[in-house]
């Protein structure tokens, strides 16, 4: 039906625009919505993966014990963290394999923004400062290397 006010030219420019935009709304938010689709996000985990030096896992794991769990539970305790896992792996695939994961769980992506700022009063208390955590941190280099640190998200499948 031809507009009072507007040529029938016109009226088709505009329609062709919008069939446009639809079309390009689309294709943005078609894999946004395929994705949803199959799950729903769940919380967020950093994962780290150490090689304990030969000889050295009771060591390790009394580091752990005696400084990582209270920090860990400091933050569990001010609502910082979800939760905390510790594993230890049962098969070795080669020498330069993983033997302790950490695994610390996030609510989600925005709960890691605040942590700096946070976690430093925690360090300060469990530690004694910032020197001391840096000597903690030396220390445990000489009995365990970092082999991976990733950030992994949970997915609930529907």
């Amino acid at each position: 039906m031809p507009s009072l006010f507007l040529p029938t030219s016109t009226l088709k420019e505009i329609t062709m625009k919008r069939l446009w935009g639809i079309a390009i709304c689309l294709i943005v938010f078609a894999p946004v919505l395929v994705a949803q689709e199959n799950y729903t996000q769940g919380p967020v985990w950093r994962v780290s993966l150490v090689r304990v030096k030969p000889n050295r896992m009771d060591e390790y794991l009394t580091s752990l014990r005696q400084s990582s769990k209270p920090f860990l539970e400091e933050e569990k305790r001010q609502g910082l963290i979800v939760d905390y896992k510790f594993f230890i792996k049962e098969t070795k695939n080669n020498p330069q394999d993983w033997d302790v994961c950490l695994a610390v769980q996030y609510k989600n992506h925005a709960a890691l923004d605040a942590l700096p700022g946070k976690t430093e009063a925690i360090r300060d208390k469990v530690f004694g400062g910032k020197q001391q955590a840096h000597e903690l941190g030396e220390k445990r280099e000489e009995i365990r290397e970092l082999v991976s640190s990733e950030l992994l998200e949970e997915i609930l499948l529907k």
